[in-house]
C-alpha cells in the first residue's frame, strides 16, 4: 500500500510540466510548477542525494508562484556532466549555465547542499535579484553537532568508492543505511508524517547515476559551506533555518546571517534538517513575505 502524501491535495492544484535541457554537454531534467503567467519565478535547487520531489511540499504551499526545479546532474533523472567533475565548482558552473538558459532573472533557492551550490553560483556571477537558502550549510559538517556521524559517513562513502563496483554500489544504495539516515534527521512525532518522510527517502535517495558522481558530490557537501561565499552575495538573501538542525546548529546559522551584506534570518522551531518535509508551510510563508517587495527584473 502506497504511503499517503500529506501534501498531495495541494500539489494536485498546481500545474506541472517536465522538460529537459542540455547543459555543459549533459541532459538536465527539470520540472516547471505553477502558471506561466506568474509574476515571480523561483529556481529551486535540492540537496545531496535528493531530487526535485524533495522540494514539492514547499512548492505545494506556493500557488501562484512559478517554480523551476531541476534534478542536479547525476541525480534523479539528470545525467552526469561529461568531462566535468561533480564538485562545488562543477555544480556552480552548471547552475549558472542552466539559469541563464532556462530561467534568466529568476529568484534562486537552494536547500541544504543546494544552498552551497547556489551560494557559489551567485558569488561567481549568477544573475538573480534575490537569494533564498533553506537549511543552509553554515558551518563545516565535520564540526556540527553530529560530527562523529559525519566522519562515519566519510568512511561509508570512501568504502563505497573503493570496493569492487557491484558491492560498492550495493552498499551505497543499502536500504537499511538510508532508513537509519532518515530516522536520524526526522524530528516530527507525527507517525504518518514520519512514514511519508521515510518513504520519500526510500524511493528517491538512491537515484544517483553512479558511485563516482555520488562520492564527488559527498566530498563537495562536507568540504564546503556557505560562509565562504556569503560576503560576495550582494543580493537580498533570506535564510530559513531550523532550531533543531543537527547538521548546522542554529548558533552557526545566526552567525552566517551576519556575513551577508543584506540577509534576513527566519528560524523555525521544533524541526531539524528536513524543513522541506516537516514544516513546508511556515517556510513557504517566509518565502512569500520575502518575495513581496520584488526587485526590478524579478520574474
Amino acid at each position: 500500500m502506497a504511503t499517503p502524501n500529506p501534501y498531495a491535495a495541494l500539489l494536485d492544484e498546481i500545474p506541472v510540466e517536465r522538460h529537459e535541457a542540455t547543459v555543459l554537454g549533459g541532459t538536465t531534467a527539470y520540472w516547471v510548477y505553477g502558471p506561466e503567467s506568474a509574476e515571480t519565478t523561483v529556481l529551486a535547487v535540492h540537496g545531496f542525494r535528493g531530487e526535485h520531489h524533495g522540494l514539492e511540499p514547499v512548492v505545494a504551499h506556493l500557488p501562484g508562484v512559478r517554480v523551476i526545479s531541476p534534478d542536479l546532474p547525476g541525480f534523479g533523472e539528470s545525467g552526469p556532466l561529461p568531462d566535468v567533475r561533480h564538485d562545488i565548482h562543477g555544480y556552480a558552473r552548471w547552475l549558472r549555465e542552466f539559469a541563464a538558459a532556462v530561467a534568466p532573472g529568476a529568484v534562486i533557492l537552494g536547500h541544504s547542499f543546494g544552498s552551497i551550490v547556489v551560494a557559489a553560483a551567485v558569488a561567481g556571477g549568477l544573475d538573480t535579484p534575490r537569494v533564498i537558502l533553506v537549511n543552509p550549510i553554515g558551518a563545516p559538517a565535520l564540526e556540527g553537532p553530529r560530527g562523529v556521524l559525519t566522519r562515519l559517513a566519510v568512511f561509508y562513502y570512501w568504502a563505497g568508492a573503493r570496493l569492487p563496483k557491484a558491492p560498492g554500489e550495493a552498499l551505497l544504495r543499502n536500504g537499511l543505511v538510508v532508513r537509519a539516515m532518515s530516522e536520524s534527521m526526522a524530528k516530527t512525532k507525527d507517525a504518518d508524517l514520519r512514514r511519508f518522510i521515510h518513504d520519500q527517502h526510500d524511493t528517491y535517495f538512491s537515484r544517483f547515476a553512479d558511485r563516482d558522481v555520488l562520492h564527488d558530490a559527498f566530498l563537495a557537501s562536507v568540504s564546503n559551506d556557505v560562509r565562504a561565499y556569503a560576503p560576495e552575495i550582494a543580493q537580498p538573501t533570506l535564510l530559513i533555518a531550523a532550531v533543531r538542525d543537527d547538521i548546522t546548529p542554529i548558533e552557526a546559522e545566526r552567525h552566517l546571517a551576519t556575513l551577508f551584506p543584506s540577509a534576513e534570518l527566519v528560524e523555525i522551531p521544533d524541526v531539524g534538517h528536513l524543513i522541506h518535509y516537516e514544516t513546508p508551510a511556515p517556510a513557504a510563508e517566509a518565502i512569500r513575505r520575502f518575495l513581496v517587495p520584488s526587485a526590478p527584473g524579478t520574474r
